[in-house]
This record gives structure tokens, sequence and C-alpha cells, in this order.
């Protein structure tokens, strides 16, 4: 089975941008590991001009994509069961957990917002949930629907080359990714830490694990914190 992903957006142009290349976009093309389809909503307007928006309800700068056209371009598409997302500065964070879940389903479908955003009503009558990829405002949501969805189409079967390299990816543990490192040796003056050179796997594995330990303490404190109180024994 595939992964389906279908984009609600104005700018369908845009894709497949990233998704469309290196092992990502191979597993699309050629190996048929997953799906990209985009859906103009600009041929869902009602309005003779051609109009998907309009201004704010109570005042107030920009304009606001319209309930009704989004709906329309929605209900063209086949659900299939496949959880709607919609990309917005104030949505749940993305995390690899949630990617995980997505990833092991049919697929998704993603609404890309513009202006000062898409009519509420719309958002909680067809049951979309809100997603952020970071603390701060795009112009639109295409640019975070590819990282949604090229987080989850790299966890489909197949799709990279050696699934052993997901095991100890950042955020699989709670932890974040140790350094890399490859050839010359020494680079201006650097030289490649002496245990990843000396053969001994266990050794390897204890300083790595200390990396990932001291890189999420020093960057993510939060996940610091999770990650010890998940260590805690669970009280009877």
């Amino acid at each position: 089975m595939s992964f389906d992903a279908t984009v609600l957006t104005m700018f369908p142009e845009a894709f497949p941008g990233p998704l469309g290349v290196s092992l990502i976009g191979t597993a699309w093309r050629e190996a048929g590991l997953w799906t990209l389809e985009t859906v103009d909503i600009r041929g869902f307007s009602k309005d003779k001009r051609g109009f998907l928006d309009d201004t704010p309800a109570g005042g107030g700068p920009g304009q606001v994509l319209r309930a009704d056209v989004i709906a329309a371009a929605l209900d063209s598409v086949e659900r299939r069961g496949r959880p709607l997302l919609y990309m917005s500065a104030r949505g749940r964070p993305l995390s690899q957990e949630r990617v995980a879940q997505w990833a092991a389903g049919p697929g998704v479908i993603v609404l890309c917002g513009r202006f000062e955003g898409v009519d509420q009503r719309v958002l909680d009558a067809r049951g979309f949930e809100e997603v952020a990829v970071g603390d701060a405002v795009l112009a639109g949501g295409e640019a975070a629907a590819m990282v949604a969805i090229e987080a989850c189409v790299r966890l489909a079967p197949g799709v990279l080359g050696q699934p052993e390299s997901l095991k100890e990816e950042s955020f699989e543990d709670g932890l974040l990714e140790h350094p890399q490192y490859t050839r010359p040796r020494t680079f201006e003056g650097l030289d490649i830490p002496e245990v990843l050179l000396s053969g001994h796997h266990a050794q390897v594995a204890s300083w790595r694990r200390m990396q990932r330990e001291r890189t999420t303490r020093e960057r993510r404190p939060d996940l610091w914190a999770a990650h010890l109180a998940n260590q805690q024994p669970k009280g009877g």
C-alpha cells in the first residue's frame, strides 16, 4: 500500500519542489511507493471574478480564504480515511511521534493557507487538525506542507536505502542525534574523535549515547526534561 499525499493549494506549481529529488523523488516517480496529488483551490471559486477570499468578519487587515471554496475543493477529493492537516502557525507542533502515526496510515490531505488564514468554520466542520512546523509565520502553507509530507514519506517502507539509519535519528527515542564524521581524518586541524576509529563497537555506541544526551541537554532542555521523566520508574 502506498502513502498518498494530496495538497490543497493556490499554487500547485510549487510542487513537488524538494519532494521530487533524491531517494524520496525516486520512490515517488520510479518505485511508486508514494503518490503526490495537488488540487488547485482557485478552480472552486463560485465568484464570477474568481475570488477565493473576503474581508475578515469584525474588521481588520488582510483577507481570509472562504469556507465554501475550501469545502468544495476538499469535497472533490476522495478522503479514504486520511487525516486532514491545515498548516498553521497556531497549530500543534509537528513531532516525530505524530509523523510516525501518519506515515503508518494511507496518507494525508494537507491544506495550505494564505493571507490571514482560513475561515474557522470549514476547519471545524471538516475536522482539520492544525499543524505548525515551527515558531515562525510563513507567507503560505506550501513550504510547511512539504516539510510534513517529507517527514512522513521518508518513513514509508522502502523509501530510504538503509532503514537502520532511522534507528538513532533525532527524536526517535526522545534524544537528538549524535555528531557525524567522515574522511578526511583531519580537516583544518580538527580530527575525527579517536573512539570512532577504534573499532570497538561498544565504546562507539557509548560515546554516541553520551553525545546525544549532552546535545539534547544543551540545545533542547525541554526534550531533556521529558526524557528524564520517561526514565523514572512508574508508580504502582
